[in-house]
């Protein structure tokens, strides 16, 4: 049983992996990387500049030291017993040592004034654009998999632009410098001693995929792991209601341990390329001693270059070891690049002209003209829809659920586009109209209201922020909110955390009623939205949305039907298509699909 049900959770995380997350396969992508250095080119001038030149000293007095200490300190001081040359030379070498010391202070505080602009500009442009993605985008997408995206794989990337890319800069920089001093000083023991570097090339070559993949998948796994803690959390009410949290356990367990075992592999195999370094470093050591007595007995070279030649075979591996690492480095950061620029790629399905009309002064006369729109191939949502809602009309849709009637309010908001056919409002194709200018001049209200966190003040006025306090409270009242609101103990500056959770479902509602009615739209949309308020709060909203919805268009989709009695048009929908319109009163004469929606929901009361 135990190992039917690990299948099952091994199948669900496949499926998860190829609809949600997957491991990229591209090779190392240097032209992505460019793309990162991008987002460099605002601080160009100021910081980074500032941190290359602090670099440059630093590297330029680390590679004068050793020649100072061997060909003069030895050579000419100690040898020849010259102590005013010897003082001097420990005189300067304590200054440089100094300067080192503040260019270094200098270069760490502009790196990281110039990493932490960097990755502030990266998750702003990030988010900002998902934002302006279309709804079909998050159709496909945990919201755990997003945040992933915005926050863990944009923290990846703060190491690399903190220290990572004046650091590669630096080692490059001090690795060019001391081959160049080692062929200067004795060309014959250069050789010998860097005969290892190829060696070392040739099998740090062969882990580069290995450890690439290996961070990838890390990347992946960490996205299932807070994909889930994201479902688990927003779902707990379900979970401790079917008494689920062993099972659910349990699933989070194999995910945990997916990112605990990918983590491990990865670490392990970038963890090998020390070892590398340090193996190189004993056998330039030996060669150095070996090779370097024997020249020294044979008068091939002097002392003090045999000790300038020490002294640089060690810094010799100290970059190549920090290259190694900052490799390791490019590669999370390329894993979490590859899964940001995906986002950063991607174009809303709804496209936007950039000179598209924008209303000033909107109407609300709606046309569908034979709107087909399906949301894949396999399933058609609405066939062939023909509306016309005049200026200042009421209309109702109704059905079964699944019938078209979300579909339809999605469409007038333009969250969509129509597969055929087109939309209309005041005779401009939505195709053709600026998306702001559109949406401003369109309320929404859903049955599933959304509470930011925040004050109620600050929620009610997220439909218009230049609102005033008075407008705000006017609103409320208007939609019956004032009333409990005022009951609360801070009354209007009353903290609300996410989702509103302190609040009942006909408290939120009410106050997404006032939400909406404060940015004074041209369009209303109700779509289920008096499902969660009681009989008694229903008729108080019903009475102020006869004088809100004045002079305005409003869409109302309701399975209650005493809500839509006095709308001026009902569409009867099934599977997508119109069945039946009219007003109520024409309709219950038809005696058709409306009226046996009528009779069947009487019935059921009727049985209560």
């Amino acid at each position: 049983m135990a190992h039917a049900k690990r299948q099952e959770e091994s199948r669900h995380l496949n499926r998860f992996s190829y609809t949600v997350e997957q491991v990229i396969e591209k090779p190392f992508n240097w032209s992505q990387m460019g793309r990162l250095l991008e987002f460099l080119k605002p601080y160009s001038k100021t910081y980074l500049t500032a941190a290359i030149i602090a670099m440059l000293i630093s590297t330029t007095i680390r590679l004068t030291v050793p020649i100072l200490i061997g060909k003069i300190a030895v050579d000419m001081a100690i040898l020849e017993q010259d102590y005013t040359l010897l003082s001097y030379l420990v005189l300067g070498i304590g200054i440089m040592y100094l300067v080192n010391f503040i260019a270094n202070t200098f270069r760490i505080k502009w790196v990281n004034i110039l990493g932490q602009n960097v990755i502030f500009d990266l998750r702003q442009k990030l988010f900002s654009h998902v934002q302006r993605l279309s709804h079909r985008f998050f159709d496909t997408r945990s919201a755990g998999s997003i945040l992933v995206r915005i926050l863990n794989d944009i923290n990846s990337l703060q190491e690399l632009f903190t220290n990572g890319i004046i650091n590669l800069l630096m080692d490059a920089v001090m690795l060019f410098g001391i081959i160049v001093i080692l062929f200067v000083l004795s060309p014959q023991l250069a050789l010998a001693v860097i005969i290892v570097i190829p060696l070392m090339f040739f099998i740090s070559t062969r882990l580069r995929r290995k450890i690439r993949r290996s961070w990838q998948d890390v990347r992946v796994q960490q996205s299932r792991l807070n994909s889930h803690l994201n479902e688990g959390i927003q779902g707990i009410r379900i979970t401790q209601s079917f008494s689920q949290e062993k099972e659910n356990a349990e699933f989070f367990n194999g995910v945990n341990e997916g990112y605990f075992n990918s983590f491990k592999d990865a670490a392990r195999k970038s963890a090998m390329f020390r070892p590398l370094v340090e193996i190189c470093d004993a056998f330039g050591t030996i060669i150095l001693l070996a090779f370097g007595s024997y020249l020294i007995l044979n008068n091939t070279i002097e002392i003090g270059t045999f000790v300038s030649f020490a002294f640089f075979l060690g810094m010799f591996w100290e970059p190549i070891s920090r290259l190694g690492q900052m490799y390791n480095q490019l590669l999370v950061a390329m894993a979490s690049s590859e899964r940001i620029f995906e986002f950063l790629d991607e174009q809303p399905n709804v496209e936007e002209k950039k000179d598209g009309y924008v209303f000033k002064d909107m109407k609300g006369h709606i046309e569908f003209d034979r709107v087909e729109f399906s949301y894949n191939k396999e399933r058609i949502a609405l066939h062939e829809i023909s509306l016309d809602i005049k200026e200042g009309q009421t209309i109702a849709l109704v059905g079964h659920t699944g019938s078209g009637k979300s579909t339809i309010a999605n469409l007038i908001s333009r969250f969509y586009d129509p597969t055929a056919g087109s939309v209309k409002v005041d005779g401009y194709d939505l195709r053709e109209v600026q998306l702001d200018s559109l949406r401003q001049r369109i309320s929404v209200v859903l049955q599933d209201t959304f509470i930011f966190s925040g004050t109620i003040m600050e929620n009610i006025r997220f439909g218009r922020p230049q609102a005033s306090d008075e407008e705000v409270m006017q609103a409320a009242k208007v939609v019956g909110a004032d009333d409990f609101i005022q009951r609360l103990a801070d009354g209007y500056q009353t903290e609300v955390e996410e989702r509103g959770n302190v609040l009942s479902a006909g408290e939120r509602q009410l106050l997404s009623f006032a939400r909406a009615l404060l940015a004074d739209p041209s369009i209303i949309i109700l779509d289920e939205a008096t499902a969660s308020i009681d009989t008694e709060a229903e008729v108080k909203i019903q009475q102020a949305l006869r004088k809100l919805l004045k002079g305005r268009t409003s869409i109302i989709i309701a399975h209650r039907l005493s809500t839509i009695r006095e709308s001026d048009n009902i569409y009867v929908l099934e599977h997508g298509r119109i069945l039946e319109q009219g007003n109520h009163d024409e309709l219950m004469k038809k005696q058709g699909k409306y009226f046996d929606l009528v009779k069947s929901q009487f019935t059921m009361l009727d049985a209560i």
